[in-house]
C-alpha cells in the first residue's frame, strides 16, 4: 500500500466536473445512502452502504461510491458513464482488469468528499482502505500509510483561527487536511511532511478540490522551512507516545511525550508577531509531578498559550487504542501480548501513569507577562472554535490591562445564551450554590455566591461595576467598600470565562 505510485493530478478538474456532476458529495452521500448508512460509514462500517448503492444500479453516483469510497470493482462502462475514464486510467487514479466478470476497473486511492465550512465541496484524497468513513478505516499496519480526515482532523480544522494572513504552515500535512482549510485565508500555504508520500497526497487534494497549489516540503518539524517565519502554524503531528516509531503517521519517534514539547518549543521563534500556532497532542503523566505545571514548561519565551486538556486514559486504555489503531488486535494473540507489554513496559520506564489528550494554541505577544492558561475541559463544545480562541486571547489583553480599580470603573454585559441554574436539595428557601451555563462555544459553567449571580443578571452596560456593587450591597445591606475590596476577582473569573464581556463608553 505505502510503495506503490500515486495519480498525477494532470486531469483533476475535469475529474472533479464529473464528480460534482454526480452528485458525489457530502450531501449527495447523505441523500444516496441515508442517515443509518452514512453514519455508519463513520464507524468505517461498510455493509449498508454497499446495500444502498446496489439499488442505485449503475448511476454515476452510486458508481463512484463504490467505486472511491468503498473500493468495489465497478465494470468500465459503468466507470465512463459517470467519469472521464480514459484519463482517469491515464493519470493513475485507476487500473483497469479483465477477469471473470469482464472488463472492470479499480480505484487506486481513497477520495471521500468533504463539505468544507463555508458549503465548498472538497475531496480528501488517501491510502485506500485509509479513508475514515471509507472501506477500510483505521487498522493499518503499513509504515508509511498516508490516513484520511478523522476526529483529530477535523478537531483542529475546528478550533483553528481563521482570520486573514498573508502565510500560514501546515506542519506534518498528511493527506492535506489542514493546508486545504488554511487555502481559504491564507495567501501563501506551506505544508511539510517527513513522509514524501503524503506531500502527494496532500498534492491531490487540493488539485481535486479545486483549491490553489501549496509549497510542498520534505522533512522533520521545522527543518524543512528554515528560518521563515509565519501568521499561522497548525500541526495534527504523530503525537503517539509509544514504544518506538512502527507507524509514521502517528508515532514521532521520540521518547514520551518529546515530540509534542519540541514541537511546542520551537513554534515561538518561527511565528510572526500576533501569529498563532496551534496543535493537537498528547501528553505524560507522570508521577509525583503536575501535568499543568509539565506543559506550562513547554511554552516558549514571547508567547502567550491557551492549552485545554480534553480527555485522560491509563495506560492500560491508552496502549489497547493504539494497539487496536495498528490492527493488531487481529494478530497472533501472542504478539498482541508481547506488543501491549512492550508498551506498558515503556510507560512503566518513564513513570507515566495516564496520557492526557488536548488543544495547545501559542500566540507571539510583547507582553512582558505573557499569559499561560492550562485547564482541564472534557465536556461538549460547539465547533467550529477559531472564534472562541480569538475572544479567549482579547480577554487576557483586556484582563492584563486593567487592574482592579479599572475593573470597576468599567462596563460590562452578559453574553447571549447564558442561563443560570440554582443547585440545592429540592423544597429548600435558599439553593446551596447558583451555576451560570454558557450554551455556546466553549458550553463553560462555573459557580458563583449571590453577590456574583445578582452583578452578572444586571450588566447591561449602562452601570459600570462599582455602581452595581454600590446597588447590591445596598439592597444587601453590606458595606460597600468591603463589596468592591472582595469582588474584583469574581469579575475577573467572569471575563476571563466568557461570561462578560466589556463594553466601550464614548470618549475612552
Amino acid at each position: 500500500m505505502s510503495t506503490t505510485s500515486l495519480p498525477t493530478p494532470d486531469h483533476a478538474a475535469e475529474l472533479r466536473g464529473a464528480m460534482l456532476a454526480a452528485g458525489f458529495t457530502a450531501d449527495g452521500l447523505l441523500d444516496l445512502l441515508g442517515a443509518p448508512a452514512y453514519a455508519a460509514l463513520a464507524r468505517s462500517e461498510t455493509v449498508p452502504a454497499l446495500r444502498a448503492t446496489r439499488g442505485g444500479g449503475d448511476g454515476p453516483l452510486a458508481t463512484l461510491v463504490r467505486l472511491f469510497l468503498l473500493q468495489q470493482p465497478v465494470p468500465y462502462a459503468h466507470a465512463a458513464s459517470a467519469m472521464p475514464v480514459e484519463a482517469a486510467l491515464a493519470d493513475g487514479w485507476l487500473r483497469r482488469a479483465a477477469g471473470a466478470d469482464g472488463d472492470t476497473v479499480h480505484a487506486t486511492v481513497d477520495v471521500r468528499p468533504y463539505g468544507g465550512p463555508d458549503g465548498e465541496d472538497w475531496f480528501i484524497v488517501s491510502d485506500l482502505g485509509c479513508a475514515v468513513g471509507g472501506a477500510g478505516g483505521i487498522g493499518s499496519r503499513e509504515e508509511g500509510v498516508v490516513l484520511g480526515v478523522g476526529g483529530a482532523s477535523t478537531t483542529l480544522a475546528g478550533i483553528t483561527v481563521r482570520t486573514p494572513v498573508g502565510s500560514a504552515l501546515d506542519l506534518g500535512t498528511g493527506s492535506g487536511i489542514q493546508a486545504l482549510h488554511a487555502t481559504r485565508h491564507a495567501t501563501r500555504v506551506t505544508a511539510t511532511d517527513v513522509n514524501p508520500r503524503a506531500l502527494g497526497f496532500t498534492r491531490l487534494t487540493l488539485a481535486l478540490s479545486g483549491a490553489p497549489e501549496a509549497e510542498l516540503l520534505t522533512g522533520s518539524l521545522f527543518e524543512p522551512v528554515g528560518e521563515a517565519t509565519y501568521d499561522l502554524i497548525v500541526s495534527n503531528p504523530p503525537f503517539v507516545i509509544s514504544p518506538g516509531a512502527r507507524l509514521t503517521y502517528r508515532d514521532g519517534g521520540m521518547g514520551g511525550d518529546d515530540l509534542c514539547r519540541t514541537l511546542v518549543q520551537q513554534a515561538g521563534a518561527r511565528l510572526n508577531p500576533g501569529g498563532y500556532a496551534q496543535f493537537l497532542g498528547n501528553w505524560q503523566h507522570v508521577e509525583g509531578e503536575d501535568w499543568h505545571d509539565r506543559l506550562r514548561s513547554w511554552v516558549p519565551r514571547g508567547c502567550d498559550a491557551w492549552i485545554v486538556q480534553r480527555d485522560v486514559q491509563d495506560v492500560t486504555q491508552y496502549a489497547e487504542l493504539w494497539l487496536r489503531d495498528a490492527g493488531d488486535h487481529r494478530t497472533d494473540p501472542a504478539e498482541y501480548a508481547r506488543r501491549y507489554e512492550d508498551w506498558l513496559d515503556e510507560f512503566e520506564a518513564r513513570k507515566t501513569k495516564s496520557v492526557g489528550f488536548g488543544w495547545i494554541t501559542l500566540r507571539r505577544t510583547d507582553a512582558a507577562e505573557p499569559s499561560i492558561v492550562v485547564e482541564e475541559w472534557p465536556h461538549t463544545v460547539e465547533q467550529p472554535l477559531g472564534d472562541a480562541v480569538l475572544a479567549h486571547f482579547a480577554r487576557q489583553d483586556y484582563l492584563r490591562e486593567h487592574d482592579d480599580a479599572a475593573l470597576l470603573e468599567a462596563h460590562f454585559t452578559l453574553v447571549e445564551e447564558v442561563v443560570q441554574e440554582q443547585v440545592g436539595p429540592p423544597g429548600a428557601e435558599d439553593p446551596e450554590h447558583v451555576v451560570l451555563r454558557q450554551n455556546r462555544g466553549m458550553r463553560r459553567a462555573t459557580k458563583v455566591d449571590t453577590v456574583g449571580a445578582g452583578f452578572a443578571g444586571v450588566c447591561d452596560g449602562s452601570l459600570s461595576a462599582g455602581r452595581i456593587l454600590d446597588a447590591i450591597a445596598q439592597l444587601m445591606q453590606e458595606d460597600p467598600v468591603m463589596l468592591r475590596d472582595r469582588t474584583p476577582e469574581a469579575i475577573r473569573l467572569l471575563v476571563e470565562q466568557g461570561f462578560l464581556e466589556p463594553v466601550e463608553r464614548p470618549g475612552r
